[in-house]
């Protein structure tokens, strides 16, 4: 059986502890974060786009107008 621990740390605390880890960990620990990031950024945007009000062929006709202008101002 396994109880998890928690800690009430400071930034300043995290941040001394990431600056004692080796450089590989701390590459390995920005990829984690910056992936983090990426997700809940990416998560906000699909559920702003995320709606029953428009279909398909409707975004597909906005989007091959779209391509058609810009072709038209090459």
């Amino acid at each position: 059986m396994k109880t998890a621990a928690t800690l009430n740390l400071t930034f300043e605390q995290i941040l001394s502890l990431v600056n004692q880890l080796p450089n590989q960990e701390k590459l390995k620990l920005a990829r984690e974060l910056e992936k983090e990031l990426i997700d809940k950024k990416l998560s906000r945007l699909l559920q702003t786009f995320n709606t029953d009000e428009i279909d398909l062929q409707t975004l597909t006709e906005e989007v091959e107008t779209v391509r058609q202008e810009i072709y038209e101002r090459k």
